[in-house]
């Protein structure tokens, strides 16, 4: 395996791509090309989460794909552990930096196809929670000038081949009204806001641009959703709404959805957890559904 951290701004290590690219040999596919998946893990816009990072990176990677894990721009600081005082915007990590750091690295992993033995044109995104939102805004905005002008590249080099979204954020402004009736759920959007938007006090307009549902068109690539009926962070209904409107405008997708579960599940298994409630064996039937699904698009022609 090639693994190897690659940052995507000179002088800066906190946006970075690590790669998980599995090695070839006359055993195997003889120097023929394997799809990959890019990762984005989720955190609020706060951080970027190592347990929706590597744990998720090796999943794929048992399924036969090459795997990257990008970091992307969030507020890096002690949020967590201060509950959101004294935080201050840090502007290189506003909209739409995020979403176009998945340009720059679907890019990168482009550029280096031959060398890695990618097929550049099998290449999905997958994100879980905020990682699921950048994703998604990614997958509606590929193809638009905020991600092309950005890199000055031809849209085709950065059209995703398909997306996987977890426990996805995609109406920011139904989350405005799910924020004011939880008052913790607010703290912690007010603290996103602030990360992300720069500032805690949005327009209805603002939260409209980062709201990736209401941007489904034909260019969006096939999707699966999966998330919990439990969750009471992210909850059920930001599935369900993008899954309406992939339907809406005729774009293959699957939505699975489990009874129960927490927020931030992950692999939902050991292998991604640190506490007993990270655990749910229904919930985790979501990686073998999404290995399926995949398999559909993605698999490798191998000779009789």
């Amino acid at each position: 395996m090639i693994h190897e951290t690659i940052y995507l701004y000179e002088g800066r290590t906190d946006v970075n791509l690590t790669t998980y690219v599995l090695s070839d040999s006359g055993e195997m596919l003889t120097g023929k090309k394997r799809p990959a998946v890019l990762i984005c893990p989720g955190g609020a816009y706060l951080a970027c989460s190592d347990r929706e990072a590597e744990p998720i990176a090796m999943a794929f990677a048992t399924m036969g794909y090459h795997a990257f894990v990008l970091r992307y721009s969030v507020y890096g600081g002690e949020a967590f552990d201060n509950h959101f005082v004294g935080m201050t915007p840090r502007e290189e990590c506003r909209y739409p930096a995020p979403m176009q750091e998945i340009g720059l690295a679907m890019f990168y992993i482009k550029e280096h196809a031959k060398e890695w033995l990618v097929d550049a044109d099998k290449v999905a995104i997958c994100g879980f929670s905020a990682g699921a939102h950048n994703c998604a805004m990614y997958a509606t905005h590929w193809h638009m000038p905020v991600i092309t002008d950005f890199l000055g590249k031809d849209k085709e080099l950065f059209r995703p081949a398909a997306c996987i979204l977890a426990y996805c954020i995609s109406d920011y402004v139904y989350m405005k009204e799910h924020a004011d009736r939880h008052i913790g759920a607010r703290e912690l959007f007010d603290a996103a806001n602030l990360s992300y938007l720069g500032s805690k006090e949005v327009s209805k307009e603002q939260l409209m641009e980062v709201s990736p549902a209401r941007f489904v068109t034909a260019e969006t690539p096939p999707t699966f959703l999966w998330a919990t009926a439990e969750d009471e962070v992210v909850p059920v209904q930001h599935s369900i709404r993008m899954a309406h409107a992939l339907a809406d405008e005729g774009v293959p997708f699957e939505l699975h959805i489990f009874e129960e579960g927490r927020h931030g599940l992950s692999l939902a298994t050991q292998a991604s957890s640190n506490c007993k409630a990270q655990i749910n064996p229904d919930a985790a039937k979501w990686v073998g559904l999404a290995e399926a699904w995949l398999h559909k698009r993605f698999s490798i022609k191998f000779e009789d």
